[in-house]
């Protein structure tokens, strides 16, 4: 997330191969350290990614985006909500004229969450998830947000859909002797509160993804594919495959402890502009296997 990004949040207010060879029927572990990549599947966008053409024409831009390939979207709370000034209804309906699904919406859950929640699992969405509460002053701010968690997590599963929190990096800081990001991976109930890990802010942040995988199986269950640059300016996100960030070895290792959903997001665009960069990232991701 952009620091424009950040201005945006605050502003809105929210914050069958084994079985043929020769040794068929030795050592399963065996085996699978044999068996192939297999494709990413469906993979979705942040619509964050082009709000600009989105803000200017909001069916048109999806259009595109499902001739890019892509099958699934991560809406975000904009003026006109997460679905674009349509009915929640509508909007289902022109997604399933696009071939596409809204699988999850970034929004503010602090206002008319249960509202948000029924028309989000009334369309068959898996997911509403808060997208940032920024740096705090004490370790006792993010404990509090615990609480705030888990009745969205009661609220989401009571309406069938699931709740989650998106990192930026400075979870990863430690605070008052502690990491936040670990008081509220540990202070959340896990049947009630997910979390989508935003692999380009983890990795900012000087931390290993799989090392967090490990830790908190179960936890991770979707990510932001954003990859990474380094610039004068410091860190930058950039078209996927054309930074430093070893997504083979990540998203096998996030798949193999309960990662299932998988959205790209780039936020810079330094050469390109975010509709042509939407457009390499999915045929990035199209050939992408784990």
């Amino acid at each position: 997330m952009s620091t424009n990004r950040r201005e945006f949040l605050r502003n809105t207010g929210f914050a069958a191969l084994a079985a043929s060879l020769p040794f068929a029927g030795k050592s399963s572990s065996f085996l699978s350290s044999l068996a192939p990549y297999k494709p990413i599947g469906s993979f979705g966008i942040q619509l964050w990614t082009v709000k600009e053409a989105l803000f200017a024409d909001a069916k048109d831009t999806l259009a595109k985006l499902s001739s890019y390939g892509y099958k699934q979207i991560e809406s975000f709370e904009g003026p006109k909500g997460f679905f674009w000034g349509m009915k929640n209804t509508e909007f289902k309906k022109y997604m399933d004229d696009l071939g596409m699904k809204i699988v999850s919406s970034h929004c503010n859950n602090t206002v008319d969450f249960e509202r948000k929640a029924a028309e989000a699992a009334e369309i068959g969405m898996s997911y509403l998830i808060c997208p940032w509460k920024g740096p705090q002053k004490s370790i006792d701010d993010f404990k509090r947000f615990n609480d705030e968690f888990n009745k969205c997590g009661e609220i989401a599963k009571k309406n069938g859909i699931r709740f989650a929190y998106h990192n930026h990096d400075y979870s990863f800081k430690v605070l008052d002797g502690q990491v936040p990001q670990v008081v509220m991976m540990e202070g959340t109930d896990k049947d009630l509160v997910d979390f989508e890990m935003d692999i380009y802010w983890v990795v900012a942040a000087g931390e290993d993804p799989k090392a967090w995988f490990k830790k908190y199986p179960h936890r991770f269950r979707l990510c932001h594919v954003k990859d990474l640059t380094k610039t004068d300016k410091g860190n930058e996100s950039c078209q996927i495959g054309k930074g430093t960030i070893d997504f083979k070895s990540i998203l096998s290792e996030g798949s193999k402890y309960g990662m299932k959903t998988f959205i790209v997001e780039q936020e810079a665009f330094t050469g390109t502009n975010p509709m042509d960069s939407a457009k390499a990232n999915a045929e990035y991701m199209s050939k992408f296997e784990i």
